[in-house]
């Protein structure tokens, strides 16, 4: 068994543990269905690399209980972003 599941911060981190369940089976059949993982972490286990990318923050459930990666937004000078004022 995967040690990280048996401590409460995975479940915390998630919001319970149906919605832990509910995200690693969901995040599992994309990966199984050919999405590639998104943290470097040299396993065979599936599993394990969901629980990683969990970890690291990498996906999460949005409101509807659908996966979502979680964004990097990063803005090229490192300011805040500009503000499109013409349509105000």
């Amino acid at each position: 068994m995967i040690d990280a599941l048996k401590e409460e911060q995975i479940v915390n981190k998630v919001g319970g543990r149906f919605k832990l369940s509910t995200l690693i089976q969901k995040r599992l059949a994309a990966i199984n269905a050919g999405a590639r993982p998104l943290v470097d972490f040299e396993s065979k286990d599936k599993m394990e690399i969901v629980v990683q990318e969990i970890l690291q923050d990498k996906i999460y459930l949005d409101s509807t209980n659908q996966v979502k990666v979680a964004s990097e937004e990063v803005v090229a000078d490192g300011g805040p972003p500009e503000l499109d004022l013409t349509s105000l």
